[in-house]
């Protein structure tokens, strides 16, 4: 595949890496000083810049006919924006807050555990994330897509909650029936060093403690994801997400 990559940053060139070791050409880079740039003659376009520009990038490929991965985070609060653009255009987007297979299994085990904990009210989670001083946004995409999971597997919580921020509600998730009020799940930042990322999720009660956790060693993981989810997505049309990726590999 041809690719036009948006972002040039750390995360950029390893995608570029990865996409070289499984025998694609990136064709184009677009960093802030070509913005603006259509990806002309390419396959396929992968969006990691800035939350700001990122929806104006996928729009530009949509309009000139080329499906887009967006691994981009903190642009969430536009997602009925961006279905509006899929199927104006009849183009194809697969969007993901973290794109590492590992990852997004550590979703799925995440939601299992939360459809769990439903029924043991004497557990309460919270969850802990760890990422290098250069990421933009917190909490992280990877933390929100966490938060949402146990929003939609359990009745006690709605939303979610920024450590000593007043709490944001998870766009597109309305409360779920409760017999007592709900409360949004607690998320803490960290943000220091050049930590790739760090997640774990706790439920704890009086006597004891369940903690599952995600730690990344360096950005191949997720680099090598965003390539799977390239080769997975040409050639089809709509709106995906990791999930359909996964699926299609059982």
């Amino acid at each position: 595949m041809r690719i036009a990559l948006y972002g040039y940053g750390k995360m950029g060139k390893a995608i570029e890496q990865a996409a070289k070791a499984r025998g694609h050409e990136i064709a184009l880079r677009i960093g802030t000083a070509s913005a603006g740039t259509p990806p002309t003659g390419c396959d396929i376009a992968i969006e990691f810049s800035k939350p700001e520009t990122a929806l104006a990038n996928v729009e530009l490929c949509l309009r000139a006919k080329v499906p887009v991965v967006v691994g981009t985070t903190g642009w969430y609060d536009r997602m009925n924006d961006l279905r509006a653009m899929v199927t104006d255009t009849g183009g194809s987007v697969l969007w993901a807050s973290n794109f590492s297979i590992g990852v997004n299994l550590f979703f799925r085990v995440n939601r299992m555990l939360a459809g769990l904990m439903d029924q043991q009210p004497g557990y309460k989670a919270h969850i802990d994330e760890i990422h290098h001083i250069h990421k933009q946004d917190a909490p992280s995409g990877t933390a929100i897509t966490l938060a949402r999971d146990i929003d939609l597997k359990t009745r006690r919580y709605s939303g979610w909650e920024l450590k000593g921020q007043e709490q944001v509600p998870v766009a597109g998730n309305a409360p779920a029936p409760a017999l007592a009020p709900s409360t949004p799940v607690p998320i803490f930042s960290e943000r220091t060093g050049e930590v790739p990322g760090k997640h774990a999720v706790s439920w704890t009660s009086g006597n004891d403690r369940i903690v599952i956790t995600h730690e990344a060693f360096d950005r191949t993981g997720f680099a090598q994801g965003a390539i799977v989810a390239a080769e997975w997505l040409k050639g089809r049309k709509g709106l995906f997400t990791m999930d359909d990726v996964l699926d299609a590999q059982v």
